[in-house]
């Protein structure tokens, strides 16, 4: 399964889905967030039915208030949130095995 394509009117409501979630906020124009895009996909692929794996561009209309929210200052930056609360937070170019444990950790 994909990655799921956030927006700012969907955001929230998959962030308090209940389930565990982990948001990557990246860009077109940052090389370490294409370095990150296999692995998201590896990752939502693994995770399938535990967890939501997300990605938000946040160049998108109305994505700005979301990074403000949340102190997005540098990307990529991957969030994981449980009941729209953050729980976990992994920034930069990392290997598969460090954003893996985050979500299993918080499973």
């Amino acid at each position: 399964m994909a990655a799921l394509n956030l927006t700012a009117e969907s955001f929230d409501k998959v962030i308090s889905s209940g389930q565990l979630v982990l948001v990557d906020f990246w860009a077109t124009w940052c090389r370490p967030c294409m370095m990150m895009g296999p692995v998201i996909e590896d990752l939502s692929n693994e995770f399938d039915g535990r967890a939501i794996i997300a990605k938000i561009n946040v160049d998108d209309e109305g994505v700005s208030d979301i990074c403000a929210r949340f102190g997005i200052t540098n990307i990529p930056n991957m969030k994981l949130f449980k009941n729209g609360v953050e729980v976990g937070n992994v920034v930069g170019a990392v290997p598969k095995n460090t954003l893996k444990n985050a979500i299993e950790n918080n499973l």
